[in-house]
This record gives C-alpha cells, structure tokens and sequence, in this order.
C-alpha cells in the first residue's frame, strides 16, 4: 500500500477539532462573507417558524374559532390581545386576507434570504478552494524529486482535485449549513414547548430512533467512503500513466490488456460505490419511516387532545408543520455529518502534503555568489536511491572552470545520477558534491539551479508557444535573445517555417514535433537562460545524423567558456571532449582522452570496438 493510499484509511474520527480549526483558517481572510452567511442563515431560519404560527392563528381565530371548545392556542391568543389593544376587530375575510400576505411575504422574503445565503457560501467554498489548491501546488513544487519517485502523479492530482473539492463541499454546504440547522431546530423546540409541553414531547419521541439509525449509518458509510477514494485514486493513476503512455500502448498491441487491467480497476471503484450507495438507500427511507412514525403520532395524542377539547386545532396544524420541520433538519444533519467526515479525510490528506517539509532546501545564510560558477568536484561520493542498493562508491573526480568533460558507461553505471547530484535533487550519502568549492549543500537552490544549465535526452515541453518554452518565464530574456538563441543552435530553420514561429502553439508534451525538434528547442533554452555550467544527459541520442551534424555545430557555441559535463552513449559525439570518465556498476574506473583510453584497452576501449562493430 502506497503512503497515500494509507492516508486514504488513516483516519479513523468523525471529526478531529484540530483538523477543523485548521480549516477554519482558511475561513478568516473571509470572515466578513462567512458573517454575512451565518446572518441570513439566522435570518431565514426564523422565517421558517412564521408559515405554521399563522397558519395556527388563522384556524383558531377566522376558520374556526367557534368549533372548538378548547381555548386557542398560545400564538392566537397573543395575536387577538394585540389586535384587541389597538382596537381593531377585522372580519374572518379580512384576517384571513392579512395572514395569507403575511404568510406570502415570509416565503418571498426567505426564498431572498436563502438565495443570498447560497450564493455568498459559494462564492466563499470558490475563494478558498482557489487559496488551498495555489498552497498545495507551491508545496509541491519545492518538494524533492525523490518525492515525486516514489509518489505516483494520479494520487497526487487527486488530493489539488478531488479532495480540494470535498473541503469546498464542507464550507458551501457543511458548516453555516449546520449551524442553521442547529438554530432551527432550537428555535423549533422553543415554539413546540410554547405551543403545548405534553405534545412537545411526543413529537420528540423518535428522535432516539433517528439517532440510532444516524449511529448505524455513519459507521457504515465511513470505511466505504474511504474506499472510494481510494479506489479514485487508482483510476487516476491508471489513467495518467496510460493517457500518457498511449504511443507505447498501442505500439506494443497493449489495448486488450490495458482495458482488461482498467475494467477491474474500474469495477473495484463500482463495487466501492455500489457498497456505499447501499447504505444511503437505506439510511434515508428510514429516516422517512421513522419521521412518518413521529407524525402519526402526533395525530394520534393530538387529535385526542383536540377531541377533547384540550387542544385547539390551530395548534394541533402548527404542530403538524412544526413536527416536519423539525425532523428534516435532524436528517440534513445526518448528511452534514457525512460531508464532514470526508472533509476531515480530505483535509488530512491534503495537510499532510502542505504540512511536509522538503528534505531538500537552502541552508540558512546560503552561498550566493555573483559571478556564475565554473568548476565541479565530487569528493568521495557514495551515493544510493533506496537504503542498501548503493548507485555511486567513492567517486571522486574534478571538472575545472572551461573544461568540457564526458561521462560514459553502461546503462546503470550511475552517469545520469552524477547530473542529478550537481542540481541537488538529491543528497550524497556520504562524500561532498562541490560547485566552485562550496558544497551543495550549502548553495541557495534557485542560484545553484538557475547556474546549472540542463539539457534531457527526454524533453520536456509546456503547453504554450515555442518563445515560451524558450523562455520559461523568465521575462530578463527578450524576443531578441530567444531568436539568437534558437539561430546559434540551428533550431531558427524549423522554427521560421512553424505556423506563427516563435508564437506558434505547442501542445502537451511537444506533441506534433519531432524529437529532434524538441531537442533543439531545449538547446536554445540551454543557450538563452547562459548558465555557467552545463550538463547535457544523453542529450543527442535519439537525433538523426543531419540534426546532430546540425547540434554540433551549435554545441561549440553553446560549449564555449563553460564548464561542461556531457553523458552520453554515443562515443562519436564525446571525441572533443578534454577529458573522458569511465563509470562501471557506480565506480569510476578510468578517465583521460579518448586516445589514452584507447591505448588502455580498458572498459572504454571495449566499449569504442562494440559501437564501432555495431555501426559496421
């Protein structure tokens, strides 16, 4: 189980008021919509309570107030001493024309209300979703790139998706929601117990029943909500890596096995729903049965009390309307409880990212040197990726200022490892990895890696256009450095003849270029960012001869003056270089020119007559 997927069934409470006041936070640069929000929400819950008082007052004083014998209830006998005190005694046709504008009016003021109340709560759920996901995604950007081993993207995307969307469902419909639930219902209770005590009573006798059943409910539904997102998870992952992968998918004829591996990702996450849909089909029919239960039988003592003449039959409809009101909130509450229980899930997953710090960042007072750095030197560097599976065993070697030095070796041998501990995306086990003297270590990391000029043998390009993918948002670099850029690697030919040029657009991942093209669009990026060291990792390897014929030509531009550190298979493209480092199996075995390891006759020698055989 990844860490991930473990964080999906970590946690194991309702609510966690540590996770809740971190939320809560986030509600603070808002305060002055979530107040407005808590306002209306008091202002419509009182609404709420007007329909059955009036409804009460029209029955027992207009529509029937010689029918029974029982005094009217607490609400119209309050109305008639008012109307009394002022004077007034309208006609049944008038009261009743007054109490069904009034009753009209508190439905068209409370259909304002809730409107408004919505609305403020989504464009606050909207404000914060946008400030957790900018958090999340600048964490994620100064993780090390040891995270990003070992965590797989599709789970990543979903804690800035999915999760995020689940804490917005929490500040949209959760948490003002819950405290207008909580004032309704006091406010319901308060009138039920005005009204009638003995009924009051009866009224709330299911409310165990709905706790019991909500009790029920929640553990139920709480592991099949995490299975769900776990399950979520994988599809992602799936998804991703195959979306990404499709050339080599179909390529390798991978279509049937690739579907066969999605459709049982994909029925475990159906099967994960269907379990969890089982439990709400049965949780909210329930809570109508039992809530039915509870107005049968206030139809039950209350119509006897009506009967005999100890109720009257407003209060009796009032209670009526009252009993249902009061029974929604208490199954809203239930569904609340649910939206709160994967916010807490969500958010722990998404603290626990914002909330780990980079194995990797700049020490305090870091190196920052103004002129850019020339010179390389590993000292007695071990080096491994996972715990007992060393890469690198006391390497040690030493690239001065200017120089041009080459790597080879067989795949495995640790080339493009040595370029990885230069940037510092990782950190030597023992040993020091010095750039102009200083250890990495204690280097800033933005001057270190904007020092440390990069080019991959797998490119990588942004959707945007060329200019930018030249650029990279770097605004020091002008139009006119982009385009001297791309000439001095021969990459302007092509570029001209795109539709739009520089500004012509670029699709996810360089799609639609060749590989060669992209190659040189990362060479005149190497050239436009002018660091002083430059690392090119099997950057020629997969370009035909006229476009390496072409790339050599600009390398002696782009080589010249700088420190150099060139991995490469291809023997032919290292001839110039002024020195030669022999890796095998994470030692470094020999190193000199390419005629003293000729002379040899060691690895390199070996090396030259497999390539040389295989080009024959």
């Amino acid at each position: 189980m990844s860490e991930f997927e473990d964080l999906a069934v970590k946690h194991t409470r309702g609510y966690d008021a540590r996770l809740m006041r971190r939320l809560l936070s986030y509600v603070r640069p808002y305060r002055g919509l979530a107040g407005s929000a808590v306002a209306l929400i008091v202002l419509s819950s009182v609404l709420q309570l007007v329909g059955p008082l009036v409804t009460a007052v029209a029955l027992d004083l207009y529509i029937r107030p010689s029918a029974a014998e029982a005094a009217p209830s607490a609400v119209s006998v309050a109305v008639a001493e008012i109307l009394s005190a002022r004077g007034l005694d309208p006609t049944p046709g008038q009261g009743l024309a007054v109490i069904g504008l009034t009753y009209l009016a508190s439905l068209g003021l409370t259909f304002c209300v809730l409107y408004l109340q919505g609305l403020i709560m989504q464009f606050m759920g909207q404000y914060i979703m946008y400030d957790l996901r900018l958090e999340v995604f600048n964490k994620l950007q100064r993780l090390p790139v040891a995270f990003f081993d070992r965590s797989p993207v599709g789970r990543l995307v979903t804690r800035v998706t999915n999760d995020i969307d689940a804490l917005n469902e929490l500040f949209t419909a959760g948490l003002v929601s819950i405290f207008g639930d909580v004032f309704l219902l006091g406010g319901i209770v308060c009138v039920l117990f005005w009204f009638n005590w003995k009924l009051a009573l009866v009224t709330f006798a299911i409310i165990p029943l709905l706790f019991l059943l909500t009790f029920w409910f929640k553990l139920r539904a709480r592991q099949s909500y995490r299975e769900v997102r776990v399950r979520l998870a994988a599809i992602n992952t799936f998804l991703q890596e195959n979306i990404s992968g499709m050339s080599i998918v179909q390529l390798f004829n991978r279509e049937r096995a690739a579907l066969a591996e999605f459709k049982d990702i994909n029925a475990e996450h159906r099967d994960a729903n269907v379990r969890a849909i089982f439990y709400y089909a049965v949780y909210f029919p329930a809570v109508e049965l039992i809530t039915a239960i509870g107005i049968a039988l206030v139809l039950w003592y209350g119509g006897g009390r009506v009967i005999a003449g100890m109720l009257s039959l407003g209060a009796l409809v009032a209670f009526l309307q009252y009993a249902q009101r009061f029974y929604q909130p208490l199954a809203d509450l239930s569904e609340k409880y649910n939206i709160l229980q994967a916010a807490m899930a969500a958010s722990e997953r998404v603290f626990e990212l914002v909330d780990r710090e980079p194995e990797i960042q700049s020490p305090p007072g870091a190196y920052r040197p103004d002129q850019p750095p020339g010179e390389i030197e590993f000292k007695g560097v071990d080096f491994s990726y996972n715990p007992g599976e060393t890469v690198l065993h006391d390497v040690s070697f030493r690239v001065a200022r200017g120089e041009t030095v080459a790597v080879v070796g067989h795949t495995g041998a640790g080339k493009s490892t040595l370029a990885s501990l230069v940037q510092r995306f990782y950190d030597v086990d023992s040993g020091a990895v010095l750039v102009d003297g200083a250890d990495v270590r204690q280097w800033d990391l933005r001057r270190l890696r904007v020092a440390v000029g990069v080019v991959l043998q797998d490119v990588f390009l942004f959707s945007g256009t060329v200019a930018e993918n030249i650029r990279l948002g770097n605004t020091e670099i002008d139009d006119e450095r982009v385009r001297w850029a791309a000439r001095e690697v021969h990459a302007l030919e092509f570029i001209d003849n795109l539709p739009g040029g520089f500004d012509a657009v670029v699709r996810e991942r360089g799609a639609g270029l060749s590989v060669g093209q992209k190659q040189l669009i990362a060479f005149a990026r190497a050239l436009a960012y002018d660091p002083g060291i430059l690392i090119l990792d099997e950057a020629t390897s997969s370009i035909d001869t006229e476009t390496e014929r072409l790339i050599q030509l600009g390398l002696e531009t782009l080589l010249a003056e700088r420190t150099s550190l060139v991995i490469a298979h291809r023997l032919s493209t290292i001839r110039r270089a002024d020195r030669i480092l022999v890796l095998h199996k994470g030692h470094l075995c020999e190193q000199g020119s390419h005629d003293e390891l000729m002379e040899l006759g060691g690895i390199y020698y070996r090396l030259h007559l497999l390539q040389h055989g295989a080009a024959a």
